[in-house]
């Protein structure tokens, strides 16, 4: 099991030589990622009074895709993992462009997390249809492994209609890892059959019997459920100190690949006080 850190998005501000820091920082502690969240658009409350998403538009919000091309220059080493572009929200052929060339500008760095998401106010902003996105999606990653794949492709689809055009330049392995986000039977099913990976949202005992479905949903679609990473979450403001180490050791009893650590929300006061905190997770964490 390997550490990473997750994106401080909604505390971070927005000078650049303090997010250059942020991520030099992770990545000279060891760390062996950095996780962006995505939102594109926020729901104003003016109108809203009874919202109850977690994030609205007085919520700040890095652009992965840009914030991983400003990345890539200015770290070495460290994995840029998106957790997880909102897929069916966005144009898939552009998505593939996008992540192509993070992952060239990175040298093969590029992690793809995807999601369906929750916000219908944004699909709307976006002239997307909220209805049909989990079944969309499923289309979408065939189109961007495809475009990852060949210099040029003609795809028939139910939603995409492409006839001999690609991308240029290519992603680095013609193959961007392509994880999948979500907690209902249908996501570990899709995970099962055409993810590489998943991100679970519960705890690691809420997850234990979502961790043993998927592994089996994995056998029945012909795949070695061991092929399948895990990239679990460790959010210091949804727990005590004194429960980090046991925590991270209940989710490695669970053989996951990945857990990363949040620090938003925990009531720190800046973001030299993020890099604080990864450098104390590491010490209590012990890697």
């Amino acid at each position: 099991m390997q550490f990473g850190v997750t994106f401080p998005q909604t505390e971070i501000g927005n000078d650049p030589s303090v997010i250059r820091d942020y991520a030099q920082a992770a990545e000279e502690l060891g760390y062996h990622h950095i996780l962006a969240y995505d939102h594109v658009l926020g729901a104003s409350l003016s109108t809203r009074p009874n919202w109850s998403g977690p994030y609205n538009s007085n919520t700040a919000f890095h652009e992965p895709f840009v914030l991983f091309g400003y990345l890539a220059a200015i770290t070495k080493q460290v994995e840029l993992v998106t957790g997880v572009i909102i897929l069916p929200q966005r144009q898939t052929a552009l998505v593939a462009k996008q992540a192509a060339a993070v992952d060239v500008l990175s040298g093969g760095r590029l992690r793809l997390g995807v999601g369906v998401g929750w916000n219908d106010v944004e699909y709307e902003g976006l002239n997307e249809d909220f209805h049909n996105r989990g079944v969309r999606s499923e289309e979408q990653i065939a189109v961007l492994r495809a475009l990852w794949k060949e210099p040029a492709i003609t795809f028939e689809g139910r939603w995409h209609h492409i006839n001999n055009a690609g991308i240029n330049p290519l992603p680095v392995r013609r193959s961007i890892p392509l994880w999948i986000g979500g907690s209902t039977d249908i996501t570990l099913k899709r995970v099962a059959r055409i993810g590489d990976g998943w991100f679970p949202q519960p705890g690691p005992e809420k997850a234990r019997g979502m961790i043993e479905r998927l592994r089996d949903y994995a056998q029945e679609a012909g795949r070695d459920p061991k092929s399948l990473g895990i990239e679990a979450r460790l959010s210091i403001s949804q727990m005590p100190e004194s429960a980090w180490a046991s925590t991270a050791e209940a989710w490695r009893k669970l053989d996951i690949t990945y857990l990363g650590v949040n620090t938003m929300n925990a009531g720190l006061a800046s973001p030299r006080a993020h890099i604080d905190m990864l450098r104390k997770l590491k010490q209590v964490l012990g890697f």
